[in-house]
């Protein structure tokens, strides 16, 4: 299946959320640039002062002027660089909890989306999503984007003190405008593409190393290590290569602004020795003008250079609105109290049926996986699914689900479109426990209070026995044992019980079970059936049947063949019939008599 890249935000949508963001503080974000533009004029008094001094000791003034210019040097630097700070701090503070607020709708977004999405994706680009580009973004908040604006005021305050000494001393610093702004859009244009592709090679680079750590025990098995550090190898290079484009394109920027100051200083020097020999200005006032364009060597050089970390941040932001943007809205607000009835006291209604009309749907470049399957299950009854591998009976669940959209047809889940509803709204009736059950990191009773949070250690310990799992009784620290990774290791039968103690917690009308117990021995299977009964048991139930003892107790059993409904009807009807399901169920009779 081929990598389809999760959507990124334009750079004009990505200027446009970041707005919407920093404005949610309008009362902090103009205060913010009160402050930054207060410290950016106490900046401007140094080199008017000095000025001043310079006309004193020029003329043979008296000492005691020049005292008091130089306290009042001291007192505008110490201010402006104290209102400097708070400006600085102000800023960072107000971005950062922006981005708190943007990575957490970042991770709701990724939650949000179908898991179909996600899988083509790669796990590989949302990481990166949550955790590169955030970092990248925040590196530019905490450092770059306050040293950028208080920049970016000090330009705007000293060209304007640079015109009230004389017009044409603004004039002359414009000399270097140019060669500025056309280096500017030269990098712009060359990096902007560089740094998107950087981010996407990274999150490529995050995919291989998280699919070679999760696949380590069959890649060491299978003698694939060095192939596959052959593989990360090629990802790392591959990032590091244009990383690296980017590195040579910053160099050449940087040597065009060296050359744009010399020739903006070389301006201002000559305007004030012509204007002083004309007598229209002193020496002082040349000389604050010599200085006032010093001064602005490195503001302009940090906001002209912090393009490059701007331009890496907005590669980031883009990545993670687009995300953001694509998910579509949150999850409607929970209305039902911890009972499960209405704010009114009555309980609230629950369509537990299911109903699939001439459904179908084909993976890109595959035959269809469903062809034309239409299916009415009704409220409490426990359909089983079976069928040899590629039949499609996955891709049923997952179309049931609402994890797969169907291209033709429908599929009415609990009275709900599953294509169309909102996936917390269809999650509320439909629950699935998959062969492939992972343990969350933390202790056992958070792991199952997943389904529920604020289910009591009661409940917690009935569900568990309910599902069979005695083991649970016999661990150190009881419910509050730590499992998952760095915690007591549960085994897959194991596992499989506190999913489908999970799935009893929760309580949904509906649940399907997708080869729920397939990977169970031969000791465990008969536990796990009942586990599952017992879980089932009172629900609308969809079972995905790879051992067809779970077939026989089931109301009907349906068998499907390249991704059609072939068979219908009670386990006893159809063995009578002599039809696939007879020839199904002989195959697996036979396998056990060998086993």
């Amino acid at each position: 299946m081929s990598i389809e890249i999760l959507p990124i935000a334009s750079p004009r949508e990505t200027r446009k959320a970041m707005w919407r963001l920093l404005a949610q503080r309008p009362g902090r974000l103009t205060l913010t640039i009160l402050v930054l533009l207060a410290a950016s004029c106490c900046g401007l008094a140094a080199p008017a002062i000095l000025g001043m001094m310079v006309n004193i000791a020029a003329t043979g003034g008296d000492v005691l002027s020049l005292l008091w210019l130089a306290v009042s040097l001291l007192v505008a630097g110490g201010l402006g660089a104290l209102l400097g700070i708070l400006g600085q701090n102000l800023l960072a503070r107000i971005c950062e909890e922006a981005l708190a607020g943007l990575r957490e709708d970042v991770f709701a977004a990724a939650v949000r989306k179908p898991l179909a999405q996600l899988e083509k994706a790669g796990i590989g680009d949302v990481v990166a999503r949550v955790s590169g580009d955030v970092e990248a973004v925040s590196e530019a908040i905490s450092r770059v984007l306050p040293a950028f604006t208080s920049a970016a005021f000090t330009i705007a305050v000293t060209l304007f003190g640079l015109g009230v000494i004389d017009w044409r001393f603004a004039v002359a610093v414009l000399v270097a405008a140019p060669l500025q702004v056309i280096t500017l859009r030269w990098f712009l244009k060359r990096t902007a593409p560089i740094y998107r592709t950087v981010r996407i090679t990274e999150a490529n680079r995050t995919e291989q190393i998280i699919e070679t750590v999760h696949g380590s025990a069959s890649v060491v098995a299978l003698g694939l290590a060095e192939r596959h550090a052959d593989l990360v190898a090629a990802a790392s290079r591959e990032n590091i290569g244009h990383s690296l484009r980017g590195v040579g394109y910053l160099t050449r920027f940087y040597n065009r602004l060296n050359l744009a100051e010399l020739i903006g200083l070389s301006a201002v020097l000559l305007v004030g020795f012509w204007l002083h020999a004309e007598g229209a200005v002193t020496i002082g006032a040349a000389t604050a003008a010599a200085l006032y364009f010093y001064r602005l060597f490195d503001p302009i050089g940090l906001v002209l250079g912090q393009f490059d970390e701007l331009q890496k941040a907005a590669a980031g932001l883009g990545r993670m609105f687009g995300l953001t943007q694509s998910a579509g809205p949150a999850a409607p607000p929970d209305r039902t109290k911890p009972d499960g009835t209405a704010p009114g006291g009555t309980a609230p209604e629950k369509d537990a049926g299911i109903v699939l009309d001439d459904v179908s749907f084909a993976y890109p470049g595959q035959r269809p996986a469903l062809n034309g399957v239409s299916l009415t299950i009704k409220p409490g009854e426990r359909v089983a699914i079976v069928g040899t591998s590629g039949a499609g009976k996955t891709t049923l669940a997952k179309v049931i689900m609402g994890l797969e959209q169907p291209q033709r047809g429908t599929a009415l889940v609990g009275g709900l479109n599953s294509a169309t509803a909102h996936p917390a709204e269809l999650h509320q009736r439909i629950a699935m426990v998959s062969q492939e059950v992972h343990v969350f990191s933390g202790t056992l009773a958070e792991d199952l209070r997943l389904a529920k949070p604020n289910a009591s250690p009661a409940e917690l310990r009935q569900v568990l026995h309910t599902v069979g799992a005695t083991w649970s009784e016999t661990l150190d620290d009881g419910l509050e044992t730590p499992v998952g990774a760095g915690g007591h290791q549960l085994t897959p039968e194991q596992a499989q019980q506190v999913a489908l103690a999970r799935l009893l917690l929760k309580d949904p009308p509906i649940a399907v079970l997708d080869e729920a117990t397939a990977e169970a021995g031969t000791g465990s299977a008969t536990m796990l059936d009942q586990a599952a009964e017992a879980a089932l048991a009172g629900r609308t139930s969809v079972v995905i049947a790879h051992r067809l003892s779970q077939a026989a107790s089931a109301d009907t059993v349906v068998v499907m063949e390249h991704g059609r409904l072939v068979e219908s009807g009670p386990h006893q009807e159809l063995l009578a019939h002599g039809g696939r399901y007879a020839t199904l169920w002989e195959a697996w009779n036979s396998s056990l008599s060998r086993g």
